[in-house]
């Protein structure tokens, strides 16, 4: 069984992410500290929020320097995915360095509201096996202000008056900008993905 860390760094999606890890069968153990993360094959880095609390949640847990030195594929769920990154406009926080680029806030623009809420379409860049049985045009639920750019990490792309990053993907590191477990299928076939997702 896939022994999967889910990292407590604030906001309200924990249970539902924990809900559907274990659905697809993997054993999930919340973690609030360095130790917590021992034994785990996999970790998943939820969040909503403020990029700053997410970080000071992380250093207060001790989890930064352990996040920045895993050996094991860790995937990074909406504001999750943006601590990932060197850092946020968002309070000009620095992030977790994992993935190169910084995370700006959204514009919009006519007709578009800020933050996006709701549901946006998936545009496929480039082969990963985190996108087996996900198509190019296929919906994903999304909750953000922020967003971070399109870059050679980026497997999945959404619009939302200007293109940002939806999935990414870099060695063993990747984030979702949407939802999964609020994205039914597609959600649910990416974390799938991901627990059987052995990257070199």
């Amino acid at each position: 069984m896939m022994q999967v860390a889910l990292i407590d760094a604030g906001g309200a999606n924990l249970g539902s992410v924990r809900y559907a890890l274990e659905r697809l069968g993997a054993a999930v153990r919340l973690v609030r500290s360095a130790e917590a993360l021992h034994g785990a094959t996999r970790v998943v880095l939820p969040g909503v929020g403020a990029a700053g609390e997410g970080m000071r949640r992380l250093r207060a847990q001790g989890l930064v320097a352990p996040l920045r030195a895993l050996q094991v594929p860790l995937l990074g769920i909406c504001l999750g995915m943006q601590l990932l990154y060197e850092a946020s406009e968002e309070g000009d926080v620095e992030g977790l360095g994992l993935l190169q680029g910084r995370v700006r806030k959204m514009a919009g623009g006519p007709g578009l509201r800020v933050p996006q809420m709701g549901w946006n379409t998936l545009q496929r860049l480039r082969e990963s096996p985190l996108l087996d049985g996900i198509g190019d045009g296929d919906h994903a639920y999304f909750v953000h202000g922020y967003a971070a750019p399109v870059t050679d990490d980026c497997i999945a792309s959404c619009e939302h008056g200007a293109r940002h990053a939806a999935l990414v993907q870099r060695g063993r590191v990747a984030g979702a900008q949407f939802h999964p477990e609020r994205s039914a299928q597609v959600g649910a076939r990416l974390l799938s993905n991901f627990l059987q997702w052995n990257p070199t």
